[in-house]
């Protein structure tokens, strides 16, 4: 069975069919490292994970080029511009790259814990500010962007003149500029769908470079198309990310690589769909946003209990990648006992002895087994349907359990069935899904030591050795761990 993907460009599945036959071309949106990562990362980064993962499972040589936003990314829909990293910088009193640094370290951090794989390339929007203005140049010489005030504006209705502007998201020009609101700031543009490509920095904004237009800094949206452009080409494979991004940041994309390359730069767009939490759409104001060090903790209202990376990941995967999925803290508690369920059972299958030559004794059962088998590699084919792929998993547990508990005779299943169920539950469970043991212990041993750290620093400070005491809590406080010292002498932790 060939492998399928669901193309939003097309709205359909496709056969995929690599440009370059044995090699795959694909683009991922990273992070915006302007705060820590929180539950609406965990999902992409994870999907595009196993994608990566089968792509290479099935013998291509992947170049995996994930982004990190480290400038501009300032929004135009529903607020005046702003830079994300300046203004954060100035709130934490923080150098812009400071900031940077702290949040992408957790960033790697997490991925860490959620098993995923290092891209290939992952290159910063900072250090791409030449290819952008390069690229910017290059629009403005077609005759499709415009200068004003020392910034660009890309021209969204002449392009639309000659291309289907609107074919990814769905959207009509027309009545878009019947619905875009009037902005603070946009009044110097031509359209109001006009997007920019540099921004003018006034004398305050903190990340500035020089330009031919004057100190700025760049748009969201050309940072991708020049990172892509400049390590997978003109046109490339695949390009991934949230739904969210959908409009305006990857038909903005579209535009600009069109352009400036004069083709369409994606072959196929894979897009995620969005999670909520206990129903309701992930926001402040609502108060349920949950970082992924919360998550892990299990510091936060909304827990009951710390929650493992490989739940998470776990309960991710349980979804089709392009359906919505409702994060609750009774799910995850349910989807860790079922995770756990699932080891025991492949650590029992790689006890089971397939030594029996013969003919299976039970034809029926072996037959069976052999059809879930065969359907993992359907499913996963089948635009990476991984519910169904573990749902196919869960039904041969009962049958490994029944054989290790002697409930079913051993040479029920032939030799090579009981190989095959070994191979293919360590190829699906481990190398594709990326999934690995959760240990009961881990959250316990890291409350262990939390206690033995805490109790050796009350016995320092009652011996008034500060040193020790001090040197504790300075350590703690930069792995992330901030002690507070209770006014009946007692002590608290909590992850910063």
């Amino acid at each position: 069975m060939s492998f399928k993907i669901y193309n939003s460009l097309s709205r359909q599945k496709e056969v995929f069919e690599p440009i370059t036959q044995g090699h795959v071309g694909m683009y991922v949106c990273g992070p915006t490292v302007s705060g820590e990562s929180h539950l609406g990362h965990a999902r992409p980064y994870i999907t595009f994970d196993v994608l990566y993962r089968y792509l290479m499972y099935l013998g291509y040589k992947v170049r995996y080029v994930r982004n990190i936003t480290d400038a501009g990314h300032f929004e135009e829909e529903g607020r005046e511009a702003e830079d994300k990293i300046s203004k954060k910088a100035i709130l934490e009193k923080l150098e812009p790259m400071e900031l940077v640094q702290k949040y992408t370290n957790l960033y790697h951090w997490a991925m860490l814990q959620f098993n995923c794989i290092e891209p290939t390339i992952e290159p910063t929007a900072t250090g791409h500010i030449v290819e952008q203005i390069n690229m910017i140049k290059k629009i403005i010489s077609e005759g499709y962007a415009y200068e004003v005030n020392g910034s660009v504006y890309f021209d969204v209705k002449k392009y639309a003149e000659g291309h289907d502007y609107g074919k990814l998201s769905g959207r009509v020009l027309d009545d878009l500029l019947e619905t875009t609101r009037l902005l603070d700031g946009q009044d110097e543009k031509r359209d109001k769908a006009d997007f920019a490509l540099w921004k003018s920095a006034t004398p305050e904004h903190i990340m500035r470079w020089s330009s031919p237009w004057g100190d700025g800094f760049p748009g969201w949206h050309i940072e991708c198309s020049a990172m892509a452009t400049k390590y997978l080409g003109a046109r490339f494979d695949i390009h991934g990310g949230g739904m969210d991004l959908l409009f305006p940041h990857h038909e903005s994309e579209i535009a600009q690589s069109t352009i400036c390359n004069h083709e369409a730069p994606v072959r196929y767009w894979m897009h995620n769909n969005m999670i909520t939490i206990n129903g309701k759409k992930m926001g402040k104001s609502y108060n349920n946003v949950i970082t992924l060090r919360q998550l892990f903790s299990g510091d936060h209202p909304l827990l009951s209990q710390p929650i493992h990376p490989m739940t998470v990941r776990f309960f991710i995967l349980q979804s089709h990648y392009r359906s919505t999925l409702d994060f609750s803290s009774e799910a995850l508690v349910a989807s860790e006992k079922a995770l756990k369920r699932l080891w025991e059972a492949y650590e029992n299958l790689k006890n089971l002895n397939a030594a029996h030559e013969g003919i299976a004794a039970d034809a029926e059962l072996d037959k069976q087994v052999n059809t879930w088998l065969n359907e993992l590699h359907d499913f996963i084919n089948d635009d990476l349907s991984t519910p169904k792929v573990i749902a196919n998993l869960f039904e041969m547990a009962p049958v490994i359990n029944g054989i290790k508990d002697k409930h079913i005779a051993a040479d029920s299943l032939s030799a090579k069935t009981i190989t095959r169920m070994q191979n293919d539950f360590r190829i699906f469970l481990e190398d594709i899904l990326g999934l690995k043991a959760v240990s009961e212990n881990d959250n316990e041993l890291f409350q262990s030591i939390m206690q033995l750290l805490i109790d050796i620093r009350k016995e320092a400070k009652t011996k008034k050795d500060f040193v020790t005491s001090d040197k504790i809590r300075n350590q703690l406080t930069q792995m992330g761990i901030m002690i507070k010292d209770e006014k009946d002498g007692e002590m608290s932790w909590t992850l910063a």
